[in-house]
């Protein structure tokens, strides 16, 4: 066996060469034919130009491809380490952002960094993966039974989701929660604790929904009943499904949709970039960029399904979690599945915050599936 050889089944002391040829460049090539068709949906909602939408998109996915393949080269061992300090500054930038943040409809969610706008929200959402992942790895099935255990990681889900819930961000708070959850589960949650929590929160639910802020309970009135107020708070969910169904099967073809052409369609780069894509491309094209964003979606869970240490596995399915969250909300936003919210579709839509985060943990992901085989020092003591 040559040194390279050897060097691909021990990646702790492989080269740059080594690690980048374990990397796999199949999940690169689905991020990056998903950058595409946001490519193809931002060129159309710029009215057949590059500029203001299109350009700026290809050269944000550019920067932020390298700087996967960067992250994807650091030890997930390192990342290990330094998981509590990265969850740590979470919470300091959260707290900064109800202090120093930037309002904007009625909520403080945005600091800012020169012209960038970032929400430190999209980092927590990877930083509490990483915390949590540290926090099981060495969970035993009987220590993942002991209350007592598990209160430090819940403190840990809760202090984040309350700090977001007072910018308000009800929408990012659930997510951040279901995604603390999902890790949970995977460290051998027992089952019977997840029905118990899911009871109270259903108990629970009239009592929150009273505490609601006023466009919070309008956003949900608004989705049960868009026709009562066409022309406003109802207006963007009625364009959206409009769109959706007057593309048909086929589409009305590239550049052809009216809804979008017209500016009919409310942020039809951001939030509702989807339906730019429907109504052009028609059931067909919705089902192929639904069928990439599954595929995408597969490919995470497999990377957790062949790491050998826990770390990576829960890190893998938490990450994986978080594309699939900002998937799943953004098309059951768009088709009125659920109440309106600022959710990205992922490398889609117009933006450079979302587009940073979802591209670090894809490379955190590209770590772990790098990394697979390599040992922790502590992997095999006893919880």
């Amino acid at each position: 066996m040559s040194l390279f050889e050897k060097r691909l089944l021990r990646p702790e002391a492989a080269g740059l060469g080594a690690k980048l040829w374990r990397v796999s460049w199949l999940y690169v090539l689905l991020l990056c034919l998903l950058a595409g068709v946001g490519y193809l949906a931002q060129y159309s909602a710029s009215g057949g130009s590059i500029s203001p939408y299109a350009g700026p998109h290809v050269l944000r996915f550019g920067f932020a491809l390298l700087l996967m393949l960067g992250v994807a080269m650091i030890d997930i061992r390192f990342i290990a380490r330094m998981a509590w300090l990265g969850y740590a500054m979470g919470l300091v930038l959260l707290a900064a952002v109800l202090k120093f943040g930037n309002v904007g409809n009625g909520a403080r969610r945005w600091l800012a960094l020169g012209s960038f706008q970032w929400q430190p929200s999209e980092m927590m959402k990877i930083v509490l993966v990483l915390a949590l992942a540290a926090w099981f790895r060495r969970a035993s099935w009987e220590r993942m039974g002991n209350p007592a255990f598990l209160v430090p990681p819940l403190l840990a889900v809760l202090l984040p989701v309350g700090l977001i819930l007072k910018e308000p961000n009800l929408g990012t708070a659930v997510i951040v929660a279901a995604i603390g959850g999902v890790v949970f589960l995977g460290a051998g949650l027992r089952w019977w604790k997840v029905a118990l929590l899911a009871g109270t929160l259903a108990v629970a639910a009239p009592i929150v929904y009273q505490h609601l802020h006023a466009y919070q309970k309008s956003r949900i009135m608004i989705f049960l009943h868009p026709s009562r107020d066409p022309l406003g708070a109802g207006y963007n969910i009625i364009q959206s499904k409009i769109a959706l169904g007057s593309g048909g099967v086929w589409g009305k073809g590239f550049l052809q949709g009216t809804q979008g052409q017209l500016n009919f369609l409310p942020e039809k780069q951001t939030d509702f970039i989807f339906t730019i894509l429907a109504e052009q491309f028609g059931l067909a094209g919705s089902y192929a960029v639904l069928g990439l964003l599954m595929l995408i979606t597969f490919a995470g869970l497999v990377v957790a399904l062949r790491c050998r240490h826990q770390f990576g596995r829960l890190v893998a399915l938490g990450l994986t979690m978080n594309f699939f969250c900002y998937v799943f909300v953004n098309l059951a936003m768009v088709m009125g599945l659920i109440p309106v919210g600022g959710v990205p579709l992922p490398l889609v839509s117009h933006g450079g915050s979302a587009m940073l985060m979802v591209m670090i943990g894809c490379g955190i992901l590209m770590s772990v599936h790098v990394h697979r085989d390599v040992e922790f020092d502590d992997a095999a003591e006893a919880a």
